[in-house]
C-alpha cells in the first residue's frame, strides 16, 4: 500500500511539473531574461519530492552516491559535499590548517595569493584563518591573474594561492600549479564557476591540492543550497570529511557505531582510555553537511552536465557573433589553450565609451534584461575590507577598471537563441544611440 501511494504521488508530481512549466513564448521586453538561473525539470522534482517522501532530511545515501558520482564526473578520488560553495571553500582553506599536516601546515600569518576582482568567498577565508591575502590584478577580456602576476607575488611569507576561474574562463592554471609546486606551495582551485571547463584539454578543479564547487542555482548544476570539495589527497579528503562533520576524528557516518570495530580502543590527545572514538575530536570544525534531499537533486543534475555545458558554449559563441565590432564594448576572450564552460558574458566600456554603465545597465534592465557586476570589481575598496591587513604586488588597475566600467550578462541553459539574439540586439542599439 505505501509503495503504490509513493507511485501516485510521484506520478502526481510529474504531471503537477509538465502543468505548471507549460509551454511559455519569449516576448521581448516582458519575458525576463535572466542573468543567471537553474534549469529544472520533472524528474527534478520527482526527485526531490521523493526524498522528502523517505524523509531523508540528512546527509546520507543521496549524499554518498552524488560525492562518488561527481568525483567520478571530474576524475577525482574524493569529493566531500558542503551546504554550500562558500562553506567548501572555507574547509578547504582551513584544511590546510590542519597540525596532521606538520610543518607545511598553514599558520596566521602566512600569506595566500589571490585576486580582489572576485566574489569575497574566495579571500574570507583567509581572513578567517589568520592570514594575509596578496592581491595581484587581472587580465582585461579573460577577467584572470596570470602565472606571471602570481609568480611575481610570491614572498618569504607565502604558503598558497587561492583563485577562482573568472566566469568560468580558466586562468592559467596549468602555468600556476606547476609554479606552486616549485615553490612548494598549496594550489586551491576555486571552480564554482568553472564545473565542465577545459585548460589544455584538462578540467579545471583537477590542477590542485584541492578544488571547490557551487550548487547554488546560479551554477552549472544545482543542489538548491550546496557546495563540494574535491581532492586526489586521501590525507587533505579526509581532514576536511573532519572538519566538516564538527571536527570528529571518527568517520563512522551519523547514526552508525563502531565502523572501525575499535570504538573504545582509541587513545588520542589527553582523554582516557577507552574514551568513546565518535566523540573524539581531531579538528577545530564544524558542521557544514548538506542533506539527502540536496543530493537527490544534484544527482538527476549532474546527469545533464554535458549537456548544460554545451547551451553555455554555444550561447556565450551565439552573443559575441552578436555584438562583434561594437563600439564601446571590450568583449570577453578565453584563455589561450582553454575552453570554458561560461558562467556569464563580461563586458567592459571602454575608455573611449561615450556613455556610463549605470545608463546601460537601467537601459538593459527596462527592456527585462538581467545584468550583474563582475563580483566584488575590487575588494579592496569595498567598506568591510578597508581596514584589513593585506598586500598588493603591482597595482590593481585593471580591478579598478572593471569596479567602474565592467558587467556581466547570461548565458546559462535557460536561454533561448531568441533571447540571447534580443539581448545582442539591445546591447547594440544602445551603442548606436550613443556614438
Amino acid at each position: 500500500m505505501v509503495a503504490e501511494a509513493k507511485r501516485l504521488i510521484l506520478e502526481a508530481v510529474e504531471k503537477y511539473h509538465l502543468e505548471a512549466a507549460g509551454e511559455a513564448r519569449f516576448v521581448p521586453g516582458a519575458t525576463p531574461i535572466l542573468p543567471s538561473g537553474a534549469v529544472l525539470t520533472a524528474e527534478d522534482r520527482v526527485a526531490l519530492v521523493e526524498a522528502a517522501l523517505d524523509m531523508r532530511i540528512a546527509a546520507g545515501v543521496s549524499s554518498r552516491l552524488f560525492e562518488r558520482r561527481f568525483a567520478k564526473a571530474l576524475g577525482l578520488r574524493k569529493a566531500h559535499m558542503t551546504n554550500s560553495g562558500s562553506s567548501a571553500n572555507l574547509l578547504a582553506l582551513s584544511a590546510l590548517t590542519s597540525p596532521q599536516l606538520g610543518d607545511h601546515r598553514l599558520r596566521p600569518g602566512d600569506e595566500v595569493i589571490t585576486v580582489a576582482a572576485g566574489f569575497p568567498t574566495t579571500v574570507n577565508p583567509i581572513y578567517q584563518n589568520g592570514m594575509t591575502p596578496v592581491f595581484v590584478d587581472v587580465e582585461l577580456g579573460t577577467y584572470n591573474a596570470t602565472a606571471e602576476r602570481v609568480a611575481a607575488a610570491v614572498g618569504p611569507r607565502t604558503k598558497a594561492i587561492m583563485l577562482a576561474h573568472a566566469l568560468g574562463n580558466p586562468y592559467e592554471v596549468d602555468e600556476v600549479a606547476k609554479l606552486a609546486e616549485e615553490h612548494g606551495l598549496f594550489l586551491i582551485e576555486d571552480n564554482c564557476d568553472a564545473v565542465g571547463s577545459l585548460h589544455r584539454g584538462k578540467l579545471t578543479g583537477t590542477f590542485g591540492d584541492l578544488a571547490t564547487t557551487s550548487f547554488y542555482p546560479a551554477h552549472h548544476i544545482t543542489t538548491g543550497e550546496g557546495g563540494c570539495v574535491l581532492t586526489d589527497n586521501l590525507v587533505l579528503a579526509r581532514i576536511v570529511e573532519s572538519m566538516r562533520d564538527w571536527g570528529r576524528d571518527c568517520w563512522c557516518e551519523p547514526g552508525e557505531d563502531d565502523t572501525c570495530r575499535k570504538r573504545f580502543l582509541y587513545r588520542l590527545g589527553d582523554l582516557p582510555e577507552r574514551y568513546d572514538h565518535k566523540y573524539t575530536f581531531s579538528h577545530v570544525g564544524y558542521n557544514l553537511k548538506a542533506t539527502d534531499i540536496q543530493a537527490a537533486l544534484g544527482l538527476t543534475q549532474l546527469a545533464r552536465l554535458p549537456e548544460f555545458g554545451a547551451a553555455r558554449r554555444r550561447n556565450w559563441q551565439r552573443l559575441r557573433a552578436g555584438l562583434e565590432g561594437t563600439k564601446g564594448y571590450l568583449l570577453p576572450s578565453a584563455t589561450p589553450g582553454s575552453d570554458p564552460s561560461w558562467f556569464g558574458f563580461a563586458i567592459t566600456l571602454t575608455e573611449d565609451a561615450s556613455f556610463e554603465r549605470y545608463e546601460l545597465l537601467r537601459f538593459l534592465g527596462d527592456r527585462g534584461i538581467g545584468t550583474r557586476l563582475l563580483f566584488a570589481g575590487n575588494l579592496t575598496r569595498h567598506p568591510g575590507y578597508l581596514d584589513r591587513e593585506y598586500r598588493v604586488v603591482g597595482d590593481l588597475a585593471n580591478s579598478d577598471i572593471i569596479l567602474e566600467r565592467t558587467f556581466w550578462v547570461g548565458v546559462y541553459p535557460g536561454l533561448t537563441a531568441e533571447m540571447i539574439d534580443y539581448v545582442a540586439a539591445s546591447l547594440r542599439e544602445f551603442a548606436a544611440t550613443k556614438n
